[in-house]
């Protein structure tokens, strides 16, 4: 009687796939509405039912309900972010559809950050990618070429700094433009593994392949490279200089493409390259990845399978990132026609990893400990040393 009353329970929740997002606004909203809708007409024995939290409220929500009362489906993120709940057996291994659907060449560049202990524990279906946004008029005008390496990137800036051009534009006073260039510079000098290990916890800052990072940044920092007044300006109060002129270069994601046109640059005027070799390592990239998981203790494991195949789909990745604005990680998808990220996706397509920002990829205090101390780096590079030490210090304490 048990089982056969199990049976008729299973048989009853079969039929529904419960999936819990942070996607509340417009555009992610509307893309997981498709998606559902999507999945629903093609798998028309699945009833989708999306539960909406609002994101701050999310990040709380997701430790309760993973545990108490789990959905079939949870959003979350790639590498790092995603480590914890894998760790505390709370993600699914879902290894299995990665093999039946061939993700580790469709989704390529994200299986290193899907993958904790050679398995795979869950589904990737959008990222935006980061780089460096140049000015092509200042460029021409000054005689510079793209440049392709780190030795190249240096005599740009420069020629720039000798004609009154500041190299590069940035606004620190919210601390996380700072994390962008330590994860660049830490992947070009020592990989994608060195950078996970390190906002991992499993590496000291005081390290001297860490060492080997600020070497290359106080090439950029000390000779003057970046606007004078970074830490009293936001990014967006940095796009000014950037379109004047006045600064060539942006290390910035994509979604700082919208404020610059709308500023005025054309795309005649605006570029964009991928952030130079430094070292002979493979090239990792910044990009964001958000991302789908089956909790361990899901109701309907069998639907949850099907839904995150479906959602790996090139032309549901299409699709869905068509209403987000991003970029499809299924290396198959019809590539965007807008130019920007039609680079992107070529760059990100080919990338050898994805971290997923410092403040992503790193805890939260010791996050803000290192984006401080990356800030105060770049206003008096003669900290350095104490910098590193105090950061050595947050890590003991916050991995211990």
């Amino acid at each position: 009687m048990a089982i056969a009353l199990a049976a008729v329970a299973s048989l009853a929740q079969a039929g529904t796939l419960v999936i819990n997002t942070d996607a509340s606004d417009p555009a992610p909203k509307a893309a997981w509405d498709h998606m559902a809708k999507a999945f629903m007409a093609a798998n028309p024995d699945v009833q989708v039912k999306i539960n909406t939290f609002d994101h701050e409220g999310y990040k709380t929500s997701i430790r309760n309900f993973l545990t108490a009362d789990p959905p079939d489906i949870v959003t979350w993120y790639a590498g790092n972010r995603m480590a914890p709940f894998v760790k505390a057996a709370l993600f699914e291994d879902v290894s299995d559809v990665w093999a039946k659907e061939g993700l580790t060449d469709k989704l390529k560049s994200a299986t290193p950050s899907m993958t904790i202990n050679g398995k795979q524990w869950g589904v990737p279906y959008t990222y935006y990618q980061w780089g460096i946004y140049y000015r092509k008029d200042v460029f021409a005008k000054h005689g510079l070429t793209v440049p392709k390496d780190w030795k190249a990137l240096l005599e740009a800036c420069a020629k720039l700094k000798a004609a009154g051009v500041t190299p590069f534009a940035i606004g620190t006073k919210a601390l996380w433009p700072t994390g962008g260039w330590f994860d660049y510079l830490d992947m070009r000098v020592n990989g994608y593994g060195f950078h996970m290990d390190l906002t991992a916890g499993k590496v000291p800052y005081t390290d001297k392949r860490v060492q080997a990072v600020f070497d290359r940044w106080d090439e950029l920092v000390k000779p003057g490279y970046f606007l004078a007044n970074h830490a009293a300006i936001d990014w967006q109060d940095a796009v000014p200089a950037f379109v004047k002129g006045e600064a060539a270069m942006y290390l910035m994601g994509n979604f700082a493409v919208d404020p610059m046109k709308k500023a005025g640059l054309t795309e005649a005027q605006l570029g964009f390259m991928q952030f130079p070799k430094i070292n002979d390592v493979p090239m990792a990239e910044d990009a964001p990845t958000d991302t789908a998981h089956i909790p361990a203790k899901a109701k309907n494991k069998a639907d949850a399978r099907r839904f995150l195949a479906f959602m790996a789909k090139a032309e549901t990745q299409t699709k869905v990132n068509e209403i987000l604005g991003q970029l499809p990680v299924n290396k198959d998808a019809t590539r965007p026609t807008d130019t920007y990220l039609k680079d992107g996706f070529a760059m990100l397509s080919g990338a050898a990893g994805l971290g997923q920002f410092y403040d992503r990829d790193a805890p939260a205090e010791m996050a803000k400990a290192g984006m401080e101390g990356f800030q105060r780096y770049m206003i008096k590079p003669e900290s350095r040393k104490e910098v590193l030490e105090r950061l050595e210090s947050v890590r003991k304490r916050v991995y211990k």
